[in-house]
């Protein structure tokens, strides 16, 4: 949005806001409750930005603060206007008419309940409104339950003269199947003539936006309804059970959308997408994956099954396999899995690998180098082509900061090995089995740790006397067929 001069061609969204929706039963209001990746009000403001509007208002009430945070980052220039009296849509609208100063152009209404909301259905519904040069249009849709939507009322000759609230309907006026979304657009030069005429002479003793309509009738002006195809869209969530089924269908249309696109998704009903996630082509999604967040994979990768990645880069050729990952790199063609988990600042190199029982953090691993088995990597860098023994732990704190551990190119590390960082292991340098890694390791050096291996003789016959494992013992130095002889009484 930029900031140019009034004109009669200019777009004002207004986006409402201010509603604590007490039927979610949460500390957090309404709008802010998540859906597919965004807050319900998230979803709202990336249809309206399709629209390129010279302003967004945003009207708060309940947590103002939170809910002025929020949009305010995802619309750094979006005018706030505080509905102190929660009086109803006609009031909201006539504080951020007075906030805004908007008084030539349209004005779009929406409300920040209505996730499933799309910007090519806002876009052709202010479109419809403009051509038909109304003083009020009406986004419509037509359902199979009316129950709670203001009814759109038409004369014979399907002219609309007025909407008329749940509340506030007749039985029959009940019985019409044509609702109104909430999502209304104006003229503005009407709308703020209109807002003073508003009266809160009904059943919630509120002032009603809807009754514009029936002013602009008595002006003499035209309205006009528009019926959406699609009338999910318009639909708002007023609890968590309306939330979590509105959530599978936004999925479902994900999902979908996808699919059409080239990606291939082998059970639709066990994967999750959120709504900015992007997938190129030819990427496969297997079954019980969810990619959330900002996830961006890239072509022939193969994701899941049972694999969540959040906020996550995934390089073409990639394959994932029951893992957990959030703010990672995963390069071209590098393996990750099973039972793994990748922590925030993992970068993997091209053909690089994390194996199975494998957790990282902070860690960056050059092209080709692996980490196969049962290891925690924190806090390092380990060279292109490098090998870390199985069971190795990175041991990156000392109890007051965090260190990091480098290792070289083509390092070869045996299993069961601890790095105490800071430490820094030489390009081509090795370490032995068990080895307890204190001091730089040269290049092409062997690093072990311990004095020679110690046996002592009778240890557990004397120490364990009784046990299981001091019968094992003493049978096994008797040699074979010696314990039945004993059991027989004697030489």
């Amino acid at each position: 949005m930029s900031e140019r001069p009034m004109n009669e061609h200019e777009l004002t969204v207004v986006v409402l806001a201010a509603g604590g929706g007490t039927r979610m039963k949460s500390k957090t209001v309404k709008v802010l409750h998540p859906i597919a990746g965004r807050t319900m009000i998230g979803h709202v403001l990336a249809a309206v930005r399709t629209l390129e509007p010279h302003r967004v208002v945003a009207v708060i009430g309940h947590q103002r603060e939170q809910v002025a945070t929020h949009v305010r980052e995802l619309v750094p220039d979006v005018v706030l206007a505080v509905q102190e009296v929660l009086d109803g849509t006609g009031g909201a609208v006539r504080v951020a008419m007075e906030t805004s100063g908007t008084s030539r152009g349209t004005v779009v209404v929406a409300t920040g309940d209505t996730p499933l909301l799309e910007g090519e259905s806002l876009r052709k519904f202010v479109a419809d409104h403009r051509a038909a040069e109304q003083a009020v249009s009406i986004l419509s849709g037509i359902v199979a339950d009316p129950f709670g939507y203001g009814r759109i009322l038409r004369n014979d000759e399907g002219d609309v003269e007025g909407i008329v609230e749940e509340k506030d309907a007749t039985p029959q006026q009940r019985e019409i199947a044509e609702i109104s979304s909430g999502i209304l657009a104006f003229d503005a030069e009407f709308l703020v003539g209109a807002l003073p005429r508003l009266t809160n002479d009904n059943a919630k003793g509120e002032y009603y936006l809807t009754d514009t309509v029936r002013i602009a009738r008595e002006d003499g002006l035209t309205v006009g309804a528009f019926p959406i195809d699609d009338v999910a869209q318009t639909e708002g969530a007023n609890d968590r059970v309306q939330l979590a089924e509105m959530g599978r269908e936004l999925n479902r249309r994900i999902v979908t959308r996808w699919m059409r696109d080239g990606v291939t998704v082998m059970d639709p009903a066990t994967t999750w997408i959120d709504a900015d996630v992007k997938l190129a082509e030819d990427v496969t999604i297997l079954p019980g994956t969810q990619l959330l967040g900002a996830t961006v994979v890239a072509e022939d990768a193969v994701i899941g099954p049972d694999t969540t990645l959040k906020d996550c880069e995934v390089g073409a050729g990639a394959r994932v396999v029951r893992a957990h990952a959030e703010l990672s790199v995963i390069g071209d063609g590098a393996e990750v899995g099973p039972y793994a988990r990748l922590r925030p600042g993992t970068i993997l190199g091209t053909r690089s690998k994390i194996g199975t029982f494998v957790e990282t953090k902070n860690a960056h691993l050059g092209d080709g180098a692996k980490v196969p088995h049962l290891s925690y990597v924190g806090d390092a860098e380990i060279g292109e082509q490098a090998n870390i023994g199985a069971g190795t732990i990175f041991a990156n704190y000392d109890g007051i900061a965090k260190h990091r551990t480098k290792v070289g190119r083509w390092f070869r590390g045996g299993s069961n090995n601890t790095f105490v960082a800071p430490v820094e292991l030489g390009d081509g340098s090795s370490t032995g089995g068990g080895t307890v890694v204190r001091r730089n390791v040269p290049p092409g050096a062997l690093a072990v740790s311990g004095g020679p291996q110690r046996n002592l003789p009778g240890w557990v016959p004397s120490k364990r006397a009784g046990t299981p494992q001091a019968e094992a013992a003493e049978e096994a130095h008797r040699g074979p067929g010696r314990a039945s002889d004993d059991q027989g009484g004697g030489h």
